[in-house]
């Protein structure tokens, strides 16, 4: 796309069906970079990647010819599909259905690098359940509780 110049930073956040403790510190690094190989190619950027054990926070910047829900689409399949091959677990590793996608300004980038990197200290103050939902409250999005977490 000669002559478009944009910068769009977005965090995607989403976890594990049922909310299961499934991303263990054994495999963590493993899944995290699997997944910055699917966005990279997907040639988009990964600003930072972390989470806890039931869900997974992700800083990207994104180019305008891929729609967030394809990549998000992209990220889930190959990463399963990957967890899966593993045979890390009895049962099937799945994501959640849906995801949140929050936008930022260049100015907040380094803030949001710093509360992806601290997740787990983060979350020992505020549940994922809470902070997804101050996520959705503060950007103002309507939700309906019967399906934020299925």
């Amino acid at each position: 796309m000669a002559n478009t110049y944009t910068q769009i930073y977005v965090m995607l956040v989403f976890g594990t069906k049922g909310r299961n403790n499934l991303i263990t510190d054994e495999h963590e690094d493993e899944i995290y970079k699997y997944i910055s190989g699917i966005i990279r190619n997907k040639a988009q950027k990964l600003l930072q990647i972390n989470g806890m054990p039931d869900h997974i926070h992700i800083l990207a910047s994104l180019k305008p010819d891929k729609s967030i829900s394809d990549l998000v689409r992209d990220i889930k399949s190959n990463s399963s599909k990957f967890i899966n091959g593993k045979k890390w677990f009895a049962d099937k590793f799945h994501w959640q259905k849906g995801f949140g996608a929050f936008s930022y300004s260049r100015s907040q980038i380094d803030d949001v690098v710093h509360y992806i990197k601290n997740q787990k200290e983060h979350h020992k103050k505020i549940s994922f359940k809470e902070e997804y939902k101050k996520l959705l409250d503060l950007y103002g999005i309507e939700y309906d509780e019967r399906y934020i977490f299925q």
